[in-house]
């Protein structure tokens, strides 16, 4: 593997090889699925409905990113303004309106299709994130046929499709799966560009399909999230260009009429939300949320290697196998293939472990490289024989380690067992225990096959049975439906203490953030008016209504568990039954 170019392109196997295990049933379907691009697109997105569907419609709104966004979304839907971006009054110009105009879409689709009150259902504004994890799964399988073989493309693609980052992000109403279907496309069309032009292939009419997806891509992962997606295509082109000290594969990307289709898509918001806001957008856009993760924002500080620790959870079932392929790509490395791979994933990975604010999401646009990079090493049968094929051993031990916390979690907040789910944990459990005990480097993809396998598994046991059932970690369910069976029409409330950003979006966004104090007046104003007071607040607004004169009712009392700020919460509803 260590040959240089003009060998086989990386992956490519050196001779033919005998099919492994034709016994398993496992390889016998991957062997069908591929047999064509057509049955190898519809098996990847089978995979990828099984994979994320789970919980997609039971888990509750997650705070505070996501059920920020859904919110600002909703806003922009009932204000009928797509320019600007607000949470109730303050505005939201952390991101640009990429992701939210995808979501007003979803929701104005949803409402047109009669949908009952579509604008309150969190799995309406999950949907870009849906198609754009499934996006990325299927230009996963895209970008890796330019560096290996059809099935190894499709595990490849698998292997994004089962990692545990993506099927979170995959259920989140955020920007990170819209914003690595948009990388994911503009690097694969950028290693088509660099690849054909190493190989001396059509050097005087390159195809125009890969600068209209190059600068597609970058458009629209512009407006989902602003310049960071400049920032991996511009180190891969740097460390290129380093390497081979020549660019002038560039011109295969027409980058004049290229920069000018991405300003034509990008430039007409920018120019509105300038004119409505001034520079307060890019104030805080990139002044105010860019460049403030360099320094440990919103308490998000880490040493570096936090995100090297956290791959082994966030990429399985993946990591185990990539860590035995790494002595072999790194041997690999002055192929042009691997070079383009690991030109996409180093510098970029550099950058994230410096910055001191760190979020496990940052890095997912990085791991497509890794996939492709992992199978190339497998179909070479180049896997590490060294101790690092102990990693097998994870395939199992993830699977153990998350039955165990879901269980316990569901016993300790639900006080049931959550039987429904056991049988999905036994699944998880063998098919990973299968997957470590018949590894062997020759047979690593029947190994693979299975922990994939496992993966489904888990992702209906945590996201399809047990988060849904633990109804404490999402209290503002409760005070919604709580407020849904009052007898008065059109409830307005107040929160004290309790602030967070779901219970805007479920109770209505003329929901009144504050105080005990404030909570007290807001009861004063009128009747069908409710007070939501977090304990800590209780004293506050004794004490104001005291001094006010008002009378006041308790009525349902919420116990449950504030995951953002780590502790137990109680809220209790107020209802003024007027003044003295």
């Amino acid at each position: 593997m260590a040959e240089t170019y003009p060998s086989p392109r990386f992956g490519a196997p050196r001779e033919p090889k005998a099919p492994v295990n034709p016994g398993s049933r496992l390889v016998l379907m991957l062997d069908y699925a591929t047999a064509s691009h057509a049955r190898a697109v519809g098996f990847l997105l089978l995979c990828a409905l099984l994979l994320f569907l789970p919980g997609f419609f039971t888990i509750p709104p997650v705070d505070r990113d996501e059920a920020r966004f859904a919110q600002a979304t909703k806003q922009m839907v009932e204000s009928g303004d797509y320019v600007d971006i607000r949470f109730q009054e303050d505005v939201r110009y952390k991101k640009p309106v990429g992701i939210y105009w995808l979501q007003s879409a979803a929701v104005e689709a949803a409402s047109a299709l009669k949908l009952p009150k579509a604008e309150l259902r969190i799995w309406v504004y999950r949907l870009p994130s849906l198609i754009g994890a499934i996006g990325a799964v299927l230009v996963t399988y895209w970008a890796a046929l330019g560096f290996v073989t059809r099935r190894a493309a499709v595990l490849a693609a698998l292997l994004m499709c089962a990692s545990v980052l993506l099927g979170v992000e995959a259920r989140l109403a955020k920007t990170d799966a819209m914003l690595l279907f948009c990388v994911t496309a503009a690097m694969g069309a950028m290693s088509r560009a660099y690849l054909s032009w190493q190989r001396a292939e059509d050097e005087t009419h390159p195809p125009w399909s890969w600068p209209a997806i190059f600068w597609t891509a970058l458009a629209v992962g512009i407006l989902i999230k602003g310049p960071l997606i400049l920032m991996f295509a511009g180190l891969t082109i740097v460390a290129l260009a380093i390497q081979d000290r020549d660019a002038s594969w560039l011109w295969k990307l027409r980058p004049l009429w290229g920069l000018m289709w991405m300003l034509v898509l990008v430039l007409p918001w920018f120019v509105a939300i300038f004119w409505r806001a001034g520079d307060a957008f890019f104030a805080d856009s990139v002044g105010g949320d860019m460049l403030s993760k360099i320094g440990a924002q919103e308490s998000h500080g880490a040493p570096p290697g936090l995100y090297l620790a956290l791959f082994w959870i966030t990429f399985w079932p993946g990591a185990p196998l990539a860590a035995m392929a790494a002595p072999a790509v790194w041997r690999a490395r002055r192929e042009p293939g691997a070079q383009f791979l690991l030109a996409w994933l180093i510098p970029s990975w550099i950058v994230f472990e410096a910055v001191l604010t760190k979020l496990p999401h940052y890095v997912l646009p990085l791991y497509p490289a890794i996939a492709i990079l992992t199978v190339g090493a497998l179909e070479r049968n180049v896997l590490s024989r060294s101790w690092l094929a102990r990693g097998s051993a994870w395939w199992f031990a993830i699977p153990a380690a998350a039955s165990i916390i879901a269980v316990v979690g569901a016993v300790m907040l639900t006080r049931q067992p959550a039987f429904v789910a056991w049988p999905f944990i036994a699944a998880s459990l063998i098919f990973g225990l299968f997957a470590w005990w018949l590894f062997d480097t020759n047979r690593a993809e029947r190994s693979l096959l299975n922990a994939l396998v496992a993966a489904l598994m888990l992702a209906v046991v945590v996201y399809g049975i047990v988060l849904p059932s633990l109804t404490p970690l999402f209290p503002s369910i409760e005070i919604a439906r709580a407020l849904r069976n009052v007898t008065c029409v059109g409830p307005k409330a107040a929160a004290a203490g309790y602030h967070e950003p779901s219970l805007v979006f479920l109770t209505g966004t003329q929901t009144l953030l504050t105080d005990g104090s404030g909570a007290a007046d807001f009861l004063r104003q009128g009747s069908c008016r409710f007070a939501l007071i977090e304990q800590r607040s209780e004293r506050s607004f004794v004490q104001r209504a005291e001094a006010i004169g008002l009378r006041y009712k308790v009525g349902t009392r919420i116990d449950g568990y504030n995951f953002s700020q780590g502790r137990a919460i109680s809220i209790s509803i107020f209802r003024s039954e007027g003044t003295e």
